[in-house]
């Protein structure tokens, strides 16, 4: 499929926010709040759609792309970009993560070069951390919050 990162609008961000993830994944859940509009409207955060215009996920990058609590543990310290992504649950576990996150890896490559690209996961989350190693990602640090425990990933540029 052909992939296509657009601007953050309005209507997209609520169909985002109402996306809901089966257990172990609706950790991932949210809500349409002004609050939560608000993050995702920032600037921070690209929608990705195919080639019907269909809303395949998201990215962000930079600070909306980290878990706050881990600049306590001090795992955000080294000049990274911060990448978050998010695909659409109708397509999460159907064999299209490797083409979803080459993509974005390719958009973030051709704008910020050579600099490491650093990811924060849920250590829940075995099937992404999976496909983020087999994409040369290699695990760093690992932290806990009031909610999940976390591990940020690496790549280099």
């Amino acid at each position: 499929m052909k992939l296509t990162i657009i601007g953050m609008d309005v209507t997209s961000a609520k169909k985002i926010l109402s996306w809901k993830y089966e257990k172990p994944y609706d950790f991932y859940n949210n809500e349409v709040t002004k609050e939560e509009l608000k993050e995702i409207l920032n600037g921070s955060y690209k929608a990705i759609t195919d080639n019907n215009g269909n809303m395949i996920g998201f990215l962000c990058i930079g600070e909306a792309a980290q878990v706050p609590v881990g600049h306590q543990y001090g795992v955000y310290n080294d000049k990274n970009v911060d990448l978050g992504l998010g695909m659409h649950p109708n397509y999460v576990g159907k064999g299209h993560g490797n083409e979803f996150c080459t993509f974005i890896m390719k958009h973030i490559r051709d704008e910020y070069l050579e600099v490491p690209i650093r990811l924060t996961v849920a250590t829940f989350n075995k099937r992404a951390i999976h496909l983020y190693e087999k994409l040369g990602f290699v695990k760093k640090d690992e932290f806990t919050t009031d909610i999940a425990a976390f591990v940020t990933m690496i790549k280099e540029g």
